[in-house]
């Protein structure tokens, strides 16, 4: 079925039906297509409310809105707000965004946005690490050309720039590089740096500012050493052209591995006699060479004379440069590439003259000496250093005899061809519940052989070429680089591997000493640990990189773009002096501007400096406090205010409390804040978003984002749990998750923004975002349409194994986390909100509620007295004048008795009623449903038990009197739900027996105690019914709702004495746990399953198809339509019941009016017509005279009675018999 409006061509209120709707300005080019909203009407219910398991939920109001939850497996998105405040992901990527630029032309025209990071994909196309955004059509133009991660972009408005920093390389830059105007990439005039760079800003000065980890300008070095890593050939597939038919010649392998010139049968290779001949070898990995060596052979005074080098998949003939032994001088050649056959010339090394990417190559023999040509052995070579997980990819150890780069691995490792990929590489499926370090690994050892600072990088194959994105998950990479470790070098790191495409990340930067007896640097990849079972990792190879360890920078560079040459005199600038100033190896992490002040941080030390500093003037300026005691990972500016985030917990002197992590450099005072008192963990980023907090305009927050698990506690504030994500209100001074109003929930990751001039701000991360931050309960109006929290505190879930709303199984399949059930009670003064589950709740005077809690109308919160057990659960509620009956897993000691199943609660002395009713006996006692008989003092219990007290009472029993009493003697199995069909018939519905036979629906008739199995069920109703709900106000027509043997959600009306199914209208994983008629004040078209002024509510999980997960849906007869969207724990939320103040009068149903209204109808429609026939007839007959001439007859002739009766007075006529008696007769 389509997803529809259930009400047809509606006007839209939005004003009336979400005020903030007209506070977030809109997005150009993004549409968003509201939803009219339904036309409910719930005055007749009074009060309404609903439970479940939520944390965050909303209104369905937009057609692009959903439950999605935030991703947690890396890939990220483009965010924007809609009108309502929500947020929206524009396009999404296979990576972190890490920054972004609006790019205004100097002529103020806007490009698009420039987007950064370490992805490989951005709105569904190949882009590598850097592409353009255009807010006005959404869509991505990739700026191919760089490979690697990119850190930081500055938009350049003055000079028609972007600059770009990271770790890449690109066109003749590493590092660092520009992107002009419309032109594309231009190299810097410096060529880039020897080390990353982490941030990029322009200055009051108009100069560029880099930051990072480099110390010098231009491209990366070569070890001094060229030419050592060796290429293996002996995995290539090795073929020949022309062989010799001569035994012990003719096999092309036998010059492989081979690192002399001796000749001999299986030491040599030969070519036919006089004739050209070839020798290739083809690889399932890519290489860039830089040297070829090669050996004669002088076999017989044969021997090659030229030849030349092709390079596939380029089909392209190599130029070298060689040695000429006979003038000692440098030559080139391409086509004809000379050998000697001078027996004392051992081989001829021959070094490329560009570096070329290639996975094959042939060697073409085109003259030779002697009979015939040949050779003895061949070597090639690079100066890039790598490991390959798969082993037969690294060097050989037959040529390399000390320590030949090598892999081992544990774990299920298998081969995985390359497809588009560089090389071949290893992939594991990891099938274990909660999949970690144990159950794999691979270690990756490098050949160093020159002690330096090398940048660490490790390659991932894309999931797009082996159909792997849908299990890809966090690979664990842990590094042993040197005997010496620097204090504060990242040796451990996380990586996702959910790239579509190849990528790399830089996981080290610093010292590594090269291979000897005693130490072999390493690199080890496993799965990150508690990851879902059924993940999948890959594992390829790994790079080492010598950078230059001079230079004279430390970490920062002031580049003029209006200078005609760069100064190397770096003491000119006050900004690489500053730099300078600080001890060797500083890593800077970012850079921010704030009232003309340069503020640089992250890990670092200089004289009176640690970790953060200023350059103002001519110097490098220490904050107060002596800075911060750990490391700073980002800065973020906000009015006068520098928020700073990272690894610390003070500043070195300890002189302010409370800076956990995060902290505030107020640039008006010169002194540190805390905020709040922090965080528990590392703070990664730091971004700002509008969100409406107290009035209906949004203000700015402060999101971070981190790895951290709570906020700490402070003041009168406890510690919150949390997933890494918390916002900040600055007006407020508090924590946006402790504020008392309610407010939009949510929570994610946020990465980077920018601000688009005539937009809302562009985010990136990945976000979940709902209408109202509450917990498992909520109030639903209609005029207007709106939810509100109840007010009542609920824990928010924990994100370690112990949870607040805990989850118990083994209640005839009911979902038993969260809020289950719920009721109003008004009696007198007394008015009180009762919800019951399976939670944690803090009362007003700040103790701790376990799974039923009481609001009463001033807004108190409290629970029952101690005795019941935390691991109790609540599912069915209903009260009988002033005492509550709760069921369902409930077990304890109450007034020195146990209960088992149900409990009876005193709302007006609030305490428990004494006595309590004999508990419940069984297997596994479970109370699903409770219901008071009308006009009766009778509480029928309903679930799965045995006995009730010492009486036999299975599956339903009743409570009056304080005695329990059994309902017929034939029922069995479990009930689920109760609807009254009149005062003496109720309908049960469940996972039944009657007389040992199966059923799924029973009435018992109270007059005659006899329990009935529905016949209609038979067959029809698929499976246990876990949902009722009346149709119509005798419950002659009823919905149910459950799920099928083969676990798929049903949901059917019975009418006519059949059953109608709605149709395979719900996707796999739906569970339905409630199902609600409303009344509607505006009706939908006409049809045979619902009434045209009435409305179905169906709530639960539900997975509608086309649309995707939704917490509650309306269905109108015909159209299911998404109606509540709720998230927990950024898991899809569920929702369970609908419970109300006053209960719904059905309207009369079309052709089913009751008898005796019929009659009076009938009747008075007769009467009418009566009527309306005897003065038709009047007027005619009187037409009909006066047309044939008929006049009165004059009045005079008739004698006037009454005339003279108006002139004898009456004692005339009576007088005379006053004093006279009887007449004489």
């Amino acid at each position: 079925m389509s997803f529809l409006s259930l009400f047809g061509r509606t006007t839209v209120y939005i004003i009336q039906l979400w005020p903030i709707l007209t506070c977030v300005a809109p997005t150009q080019g993004l549409d968003f297509n509201p939803v009219p909203p339904p036309a409910l009407d719930l005055r007749e219910l009074g009060r309404v409310a609903l439970t479940g398991d939520f944390d965050a939920i909303s209104l369905y109001s937009y057609t692009q809105q959903t439950e999605g939850s935030y991703s947690t497996n890396g890939s990220q998105a483009l965010i924007t707000q809609r009108p309502n405040g929500d947020f929206a992901t524009t396009v999404t990527s296979d990576a972190y965004i890490k920054a972004m630029c609006p790019f205004v032309m100097h002529n103020g025209t806007l490009a698009g946005v420039v987007v950064g990071g370490n992805f490989t994909s951005l709105g569904g196309q190949e882009a590598q690490g850097v592409a353009m955004f255009d807010p006005s059509t959404q869509q991505v133009t990739p700026l191919p050309g760089l490979t690697g991660d990119v850190e930081d972009v500055w938009c350049d408005q003055p000079t028609n720039t972007v600059y770009v920093g990271g770790n890449f390389k690109g066109g003749n830059s590493t590092n660092a590089i520009a992107w002009v105007g419309t032109a594309g990439w231009s190299d810097l005039p410096f060529a880039g740096f020897n080390g990353p760079v982490n941030a990029i800003k322009g200055s009051p000065d108009g100069t560029i500012v880099f930051a990072g980890s480099f110390t010098g300008l231009g491209n990366t070095t070569t070890p001094t050493h060229k030419d050592q890593q060796v290429i293996n050939l002996s995995s290539a597939n090795v073929s020949s052209g022309s062989t010799t038919t001569t035994d012990g010649f003719n096999d092309p392998r036998n010059i492989v591995c081979k690192t002399d010139d001796r000749d001999g049968a299986g030491s040599t290779w030969l070519l036919e006699d006089n004739s050209p001949g070839f020798w290739r070898a083809d690889f399932d990995f890519g290489f860039e060479p830089t040297k070829l060596r090669i050996w004669n052979t002088h076999q017989d005074g044969r021997g090659t004379e030229t030849f030349r080098f092709t390079a596939f998949p380029i089909n392209g003939i190599m130029n070298f440069t060689y040695v000429d032994p006979a003038t000692g001088k440098n030559t080139t050649c391409d086509a004809r590439c000379p050998l000697s056959n001078s027996t004392s010339e051992s081989y001829r090394d021959f070094h490329f003259v560009n570096t070329v990417g290639m996975s094959a190559f042939q060697i073409d023999i085109s003259a030779w000496y002697g009979q015939g040509g040949g050779l003895d052995g061949i070597e090639l070579f690079q100066d890039d250093i790598y490991a390959y997980a798969v082993p037969r990819l690294n060097e050989p150890a037959c040529a390399v005899p000390d320590f030949p780069s090598n892999a081992s691995s544990t774990g299920p490792w298998a081969v995985t061809p390359s497809g588009v990929s560089n090389s071949v590489y290893l992939t594991v499926n990891l099938t274990s519940p909660n999949a970690g370090p144990d159950d794999a690994s691979v270690v990756f050892y490098p050949d160093i052989k020159q002690s330096g600072n090398y940048s660490v990088t490790i390659y991932t194959p894309g999931c797009v070429q082996d159909k792997s994105c849908g299990t890809r998950g966090i690979a664990n990479v842990t590094g042993n680089f040197s005997t010496k470790k620097q204090p504060g070098q990242p040796l451990q790191t996380t990586i996702y591997q959910t790239n579509n495409f190849d990528k790399y990340d830089q996981v080290y930067y610093g010292p590594v000493d090269a291979s000897s007896d005693s130490f072999r640097p390493s690199v080890t990849l496993t799965p990150a640990a508690n990851q879902k079972s059924g993940i999948s990792l890959v594992a390829q190879r790994v790079r080492f990189s010598l950078t230059n360890s001079t230079g004279g920078l430390n970490g920062l560079f002031e580049f003029d773009p209006n200078a005609a040459q760069i100064d190397t005199d770096f003491t000119n600038s006050s900004i690489d002096k500053a730099g300078m100033d600080l001890h060797a190896g500083a890593m800077i992490n970012d850079l921010a501007i704030l009232n003309g002040v340069i503020y640089a941080a992250g890990n670092l030390t200089g004289p009176g400096i640690v970790n953060i500093f200023a350059v103002n003037g001519s110097n490098a300026t220490a904050l107060p406090g002596g800075g911060l005691n750990a490391e700073v990972t980002t800065l973020f500016a906000f009015e006068d205010l520098l928020f700073v985030a990272g690894n610390f917990t003070g500043t070195v002197n300890q002189t302010t409390q409370g800076m956990n992590n995060v902290a505030i450099f107020n640039s008006t005072s010169q002194g540190w804040q805390a905020v709040g008192n922090g965080v528990g963990g590392r703070v990664d980023t730091v971004v700002a978003l509008d969100l409406n907090i107290t009035t209906d305009s949004p203000e700015t927050c402060i999101a971070f984002s981190g790895t951290f698990n709570q906020i700490e506690a402070f003041g009168q504030e406890p510690a919150i749990p949390v997933s890494g994500f918390a916002v900040w209100v600055p007006s407020q001074q508090n924590w946006q998750q402790n504020l008392a109003t309610q407010s939009m929930a949510v929570d994610g990751y946020l990465s980077a923004s920018a601000n688009v001039t005539g937009s809302t701000p562009l985010l990136a991360g990945s976000l979940s975002s709902q209408d109202i931050n509450a917990a498992d309960a909520i109030s639903l109006n209609s005029n207007p349409l709106r939810i509100n929290s109840l007010g009542v505190k609920i824990q928010p879930n924990q994100p370690s194994p112990s949870k607040s709303k805990r989850q118990v199984s083994g209640t005839s399949g009911q979902n038993v986390t969260g809020a289950v059930t719920g009721l109003f009670y008004n009696s007198g003064h007394t008015n009180i909100t009762i919800l019951g589950g399976h939670f944690t709740a803090t009362a007003s005077n700040g103790s701790d509620i376990n799974n039923l809690v009481f609001l009463n109308s001033t807004g108190t919160i409290s629970g029952v007295a101690s005795g019941l057990s935390t691991d109790s659960v609540f599912l069915a509620l209903a009260t009988q004048t002033n005492t509550l009956y709760a069921g369902g897993t409930i077990t304890g000691q109450v007034n020195g008795q146990p209960v088992n199943g149900l409990i009876t609660y005193d709302l007006v002395a609030a305490n428990y009623a004494n006595p309590q009713p004999p508990a419940l006996g069984g297997s596994n006692v479970v109370v699903n449903a409770i219901t008071t008989r009308p006009n009766s003092d009778q509480v029928y219990i309903g679930g799965s038990f045995e006995t009730a007290g010492s009486l036999g009472c299975p599956a339903v029993c009743i409570f009056e009197n304080q005695r329990w009493n059994q309902p017929g003697t034939d029922l069995g199995g479990s009930v689920a739900a109760f609807a009254w069909q009149g005062s003496n018939k109720l309908l049960a519905g469940g996972n039944l027996t009657i007389d040992n036979s199966p059923t799924t629906l029973a009435t018992y008739d109270t007059k005659k105690s006899q329990w009935t199995a529905l016949a209609a069920a038979s067959g029809n109703v698929p499976g246990p019914v876990t949902a009722l709900s009346p149709a119509n106000t005798d419950a002659s027509q009823f919905w149910v709702a459950g799920k099928a043997s083969n676990g798929s959600a049903f949901l059917l009306k019975y009418q006519d004495s059949s059953f109608t199914s709605v149709g395979d209208d719900f996707g796999a994983q739906t569970t339905i746990r409630g199902l609600s008629m409303f009344q509607l004040s505006q009706n939908h078209d006409s049809n045979k399953l619902v009434e045209s002024g009435m409305v179905l509510l169906v709530t639960g999980q539900l997975n509608l198809p086309n649309f995707g997960n939704v917490s509650a849906a309306l269905f109108n007869g015909t159209n299911f339509t998404p109606f509540l969207l709720s998230t927990s724990n950024n898991n899809p939320g569920s929702l369970a019941q609908l419970f109300s103040e006053k209960v719904l009068s059905f309207k009369p149903s079309r052709g089913h009016m009751a008898v005796g209204f019929v009659v009076l109808i009938a009747l008075a429609c007769a009467l009418g017509a009566t009527f309306l026939l005897v003065c038709a007839g009047i007027l005619i007959e009187r037409y009909r005279r006066k047309h044939e001439g008929y006049s009165p007859a004059p009045t005079t002739t008739y004698f006037d009675k009454t005339s003279n009766m108006g002139r004898i007075p009456p004692e005339h006529l009576f007088g005379r018999l006053a004093n006279r008696g009887a007449p004489q007769l």
